[in-house]
């Protein structure tokens, strides 16, 4: 089963362990994602997006167990 929760800016930030502002940066700055949703004119991630575009990060090729 897919897991549809959405997750926001601050979310994302606290699976990473970095500040807000940080994944801000990464979707000014193209290495984020587009949002798969956007409410209020917030946007916001599927989970299974977040995690996808996580394991494809360079810093993260060839790691295991995360």
């Amino acid at each position: 089963m897919t897991d549809r929760r959405l997750w926001s800016y601050q979310d994302i930030a606290a699976h990473l362990q970095v500040r807000p502002d940080t994944v801000r940066s990464y979707r000014k700055h193209g290495l984020l994602p587009p949002p798969d949703d956007v409410r209020h004119g917030k946007p916001y991630w599927y989970v299974a997006t977040v995690l996808a575009w996580i394991a494809s990060r360079p810093s993260n090729r060839g790691r295991r167990g995360t």
